[in-house]
Order: C-alpha cells, then sequence, then structure tokens
C-alpha cells in the first residue's frame, strides 16, 4: 500500500537555516534517485503557526509519497532525511495512508486511496495554488481562519507550510476523528464563508484535499514526543 509521509524540522542557528534553506534546490536530485520515492516536495513555512505570510526560516519540511511502507522505513532511515535529521534541533515525522483524495498536485494526483477508516486520528491536508489577482483577499482572511482552528479544542495539531511563499500554500491539521474534523467543516461562520468565497470567486488555479489516517508519528516537535501530541 501506497504511504505517504510529512518531516518536520525546526533549525535554531542561522548557519543551520542557511543550509536548510540551500536544501530547496539541493536536495531535490538525491531525492529524485530515491528507490520507491514516487512524489516529493520540498516546503517552507510560515511565521506563528505556519499560516502567515511572513516566512518562518527555522522550519522546514519534506512531504513524500512512498510505493510501500519499506520504502518509506528505508528512506527516513538515510540520505537527505538522515542529514536533515543530524543538522536539526529536531525532527518529527507523520507516517500516513490514505483515506481520500481529490484533485491535483503540480498537475498530478500524488495520494492513492487504499486505508480503511477507524476511530483514530484523522490528518486533513489542503493545497492550493492562488491566482495572483486573489492574493489580498485570500491573505486577509488567513489570520482569522488561523484562530479559529487554533482555537478548536478538537485540533491536536496543526501545520503551515508552502512551496512558493504567498503563492502555493497547505495545511495540514490533526483531528481526533472523522467526526470532529466534519464538525468544523461543516458549522456556519468564516470557515465556511471562506469556502464560498474561494468558490465563488476562483481565487485557487489548481487545488487538492486529501484525508490520511496515522500509521505511526515519530520524534520530537515543539519539545515533546510527536507521538504523545497527538494522542
Amino acid at each position: 500500500m501506497q504511504i505517504a509521509t510529512l518531516t518536520l524540522c525546526r533549525f535554531d542557528g542561522w548557519a543551520d537555516r542557511v543550509w536548510a534553506f540551500a536544501q530547496m534546490g539541493l536536495a531535490r536530485g538525491p531525492l529524485r534517485r530515491a528507490p520507491g520515492l514516487r512524489f516529493f516536495k520540498l516546503l517552507g513555512s510560515g511565521a506563528g503557526s505556519g499560516f502567515a505570510p511572513v516566512p518562518n526560516t527555522a522550519v522546514w519540511a519534506i512531504l513524500a509519497v512512498w510505493d510501500d511502507a519499506d520504502a518509506a522505513r528505508r528512506g527516513l532511515s538515510g540520505g537527505v532525511f538522515a542529514r536533515w535529521h543530524a543538522r536539526a534541533d529536531e525532527c518529527a515525522h507523520l507516517t500516513l495512508s490514505t483515506l481520500s483524495a481529490r484533485g491535483a498536485w503540480s498537475g498530478v494526483a500524488p495520494f492513492q486511496p487504499g486505508a480503511t477508516a477507524d476511530d483514530g486520528p484523522i490528518v486533513a491536508l489542503t493545497r492550493a495554488t492562488i491566482r495572483a489577482r486573489a492574493l489580498p483577499r485570500f491573505w486577509r482572511r488567513v489570520p482569522h481562519l488561523d484562530d479559529l482552528i487554533g482555537d478548536n479544542g478538537d485540533v491536536l495539531m496543526k501545520v503551515g507550510v508552502g512551496e512558493v511563499p504567498w503563492l502555493h500554500q497547505i495545511t495540514v491539521s490533526v483531528w481526533p476523528d472523522a467526526a470532529s474534523m466534519a464538525r468544523f467543516a461543516r458549522v456556519p461562520g468564516p470557515h465556511a464563508d471562506a469556502i464560498r468565497a474561494v468558490r465563488e470567486g476562483g481565487w485557487f488555479a489548481e487545488e487538492l484535499y486529501a484525508r490520511f489516517r496515522i500509521l505511526d508519528a515519530s520524534g520530537i516537535w515543539q519539545g515533546r514526543p510527536l507521538r504523545d501530541a497527538l494522542t
């Protein structure tokens, strides 16, 4: 079964941050040659929780899609991932199987649904390429929506990352179950209004929505074991 992984790393020293920034270009070749790696994206983040137009030079991420669990285990233990882990002040990994996916990312559909839902946590990923004409309206809404997610007691974790600042945005949130995620998505209010504005205004040139089951959570994030943060 196809496996997706999200690796988050924090680099405190300025020399390490410059190194991580350079990895956005230098790591592409080795990742393209990694056995069993079918799709990957090297990602930066925004200030605060990540949902901000101001870059955060400390936090960087790799999203990867692997042929199977064995390929993911081998990949995360060596190569680019091992170098990031050795250099970073903290790193964490989410290992995921896809429950559902619709839309495209760089013209392809990278996630193949195959997992069976259970009663465990659900990871929601939203990715969009924002049209230039919609940038002011999009970013005016983001701080309020960020607060809404952050103030929601059901949210176990949230991360904002992106490929190109302001234009290509990815949000990842972890919910205790599908029901709590659905309640947030469907309740009338600013979130529903923003979704309606996106649809009616055609703000996105490309978009993708995916839901995942967590197979494993490892490493340290924000000073504590990631596994503990998600329970």
